[in-house]
């Protein structure tokens, strides 16, 4: 026997519902502003998209009376309405209110703006509703006739701040003025009001409207392969373990912001440069290159974080450059911490002293040190046997979950740094890292201000760091080295000890594979304790206690001053 398959009416109803289209809801234009005479009249025109069909509309006026002169047409998906808006016996602003609805019952409002003047006062027309974008800046020209002739102009704005930037000659009768607004940071309806007022105390005004627009963002979430610039227009966030591949070149102009989504173990985001590429970050110290997480609402053209707290770390990885100079290790190249050996792009070292890796100038690394692999964390900014010809100033490191900055062998130069808030050590240097390091900032390291071990293998080169202030502050150590570390210092300023420190024996084993040379140490101690409190002893040859702002050795911090959120939150003061 067949058997017959029977559906009730009910249920076929309820597919029927289930595979209804859904519809985007209406959209409805702002006509531009408009300025005229009190009674008198104005067609205002809305256009309007409805993939659900029009169904109908509403009006409301403020400061006069607004009423439909041409209609949709029902069940159309776009078309316009035409608005009469017919203005009151006072001046002063006034709007109208259009509200349509599709066959959905979706619905979508416009305002229009009108300003209304009364008669023999000066007429000022504003320009058209314009786009800007959060923070930005545009310059509005108001164009204006007034038989009074001009006297005086002044103005009010919402979502952002306005300045008059050009007036005409007083008593002109006709001319223009120009305002310039700056968005402030809220996405959405913005507005600048100007009155002008003439000779004889009349006044008359207008509203230009503006919409506040996001700032363009643009995911990256695979390796570069080709050459290609960032630029400062848009916000470039790190989906990934992003790696500029050997060969390749990756240019970040001059104040752009890279935001890294968050992420721990496998799901880590960095930018890696493998060796062979190069990275091309110039900021300048008027506009510095930013990376930081996707947390932080920090937008380009600003140092401080709106939202962020400056200890707030472990939110992504870091910025990881890899070269082809010598390293001290088992091998003459390794793979660098962080990165899982199944990525051969984690290679570092060679045989080539001076290699090239790129400029990195003027650049500040925020909120990193997520675990990013095999158990480890990942520095702000790790250098792994990065050569000579690579070029790295003003750097500045603000709380990372593991070191500052860490060099593994090489031979780069750096200089200008500064590094506040982390959770290890500030400056690391391992495998016989082979440069120098000029011209240090440190402010409240985790736990030493300097970890600086020797060779790993049987290459052997000597560093130097200098002209240094560490604020020690939370800090368990001043200076960890190995007994073969390689290492000149001078020109050194400690200071913000804890007392807690005093058990502590930095300078842990005394140099005696290597010369080294420790000169012009300058700390301001506790009250009551002794420079051997905090060295080992010996230390005290080298080192002078001195007042609190006495030190005539130290970092230059003038360097840091304007770009670097460390300086402008005031933790450099006291240096």
């Amino acid at each position: 026997m067949k058997k017959v398959l029977i559906i009730s009416f009910a249920a076929i109803l309820a597919i029927l519902a289930g595979c209804e289209k859904e519809y985007a809801p209406p959209t409805l234009s702002t006509p531009n502003s408009q300025t005229i005479e009190t009674g008198a009249a104005v067609d205002l025109t809305f256009s309007y998209t409805a993939d659900g069909g029009f169904k109908s509309a509403t009006v409301t006026g403020t400061n006069g009376t607004a009423s439909i002169k041409t209609n949709g047409t029902k069940g159309e998906t776009s078309g316009s309405i035409v608005v009469t808006f017919t203005a009151g016996s006072a001046a002063g602003a006034g709007a109208v209110n259009l509200t349509i609805m599709d066959d959905q019952d979706q619905t979508a409002t416009s305002t229009a703006v009108i300003t209304v003047f009364e008669e023999g006062a000066p007429e000022v027309t504003a320009p058209a509703n314009t786009d800007v974008q959060v923070i930005k800046s545009v310059d509005l020209t108001f164009a204006f006739t007034s038989e009074g002739g001009y006297s005086s102009s002044s103005v009010n704005t919402n979502n952002g701040t306005a300045a008059l930037k050009t007036e005409p000659s007083a008593g002109a009768t006709s001319g223009n003025v120009v305002v310039t607004f700056t968005a402030s940071r809220n996405v959405g309806a913005g507005s600048v009001e100007l009155t002008i007022t003439d000779e004889n105390s009349k006044s008359g005004l207008a509203t230009a409207v503006l919409n506040v627009t996001a700032f363009p963002s643009i995911d990256v979430d695979e390796d570069i392969a080709s050459d290609v610039t960032w630029d400062s227009d848009t916000i470039y966030i790190l989906d990934g373990r992003i790696t500029v591949l050997d060969g390749i070149t990756l240019t970040i102009e001059a104040g752009t912001v890279i935001k890294a989504r968050e992420g721990s173990g496998s799901n880590a985001k960095a930018l890696l440069i493998a060796r062979g590429g190069k990275l091309l970050a110039q900021g300048t110290s008027a506009a510095p290159i930013i990376f930081t997480s996707i947390a932080d609402q920090i937008l380009p053209g600003e140092i401080a974080s709106p939202n962020m707290d400056p200890t707030t770390n472990g939110l992504w990885g870091g910025l990881l450059v890899l070269g082809k100079a010598p390293i001290s290790a088992d091998a003459p190249s390794v793979q660098i911490e962080g990165i899982p050996p199944s990525d051969p792009n984690g290679l570092y070292g060679g045989d080539d002293p001076t290699d090239n890796s790129g400029i990195i100038q003027y650049v500040s690394i925020r909120h990193g040190g997520a675990n990013i692999g095999e158990g480890n964390e990942i520095n702000g900014l790790t250098l792994g046997g990065v050569g000579s010809g690579t070029i790295i100033d003003h750097i500045e490191i603000v709380s990372n979950q593991d070191d500052g900055i860490e060099w593994f062998g090489g031979k780069v130069n750096v200089s200008h740094v500064v590094v506040w808030n982390t959770g290890d050590d500030a400056i690391d240097a391992d495998q016989s890292y082979g440069g120098t390091v000029d011209n240090i900032a440190i402010v409240n390291p985790g736990d030493e201000c300097f970890e600086l071990d020797g060779p790993e293998g049987t290459m052997a080169d000597k560093y130097t760091l200098m002209n240094v202030s560490a604020y020690a502050g939370i800090a368990e150590g001043l200076v960890d080295n190995d007994a073969n570390t390689w290492v000149d210092m001078m020109n050194v300023y400690f200071f913000g000890l804890d007392e807690t420190l005093e058990t502590l024996q930095d300078f842990d084993e005394v140099p005696s594979d290597y010369t080294c040379v420790f000169s012009n140490f300058e700390v301001t101690l506790p009250t009551g304790t002794a420079i051997t409190d905090f060295f080992k002893d010996g230390s005290d040859a080298f080192t002078t206690a001195v007042a609190a702002g006495a030190n005539t050795v130290g970092a230059d911090v003038t360097e840091f001053a304007g770009w670097t959120w460390t300086a402008v939150s005031g933790s450099l003061n006291e240096f």
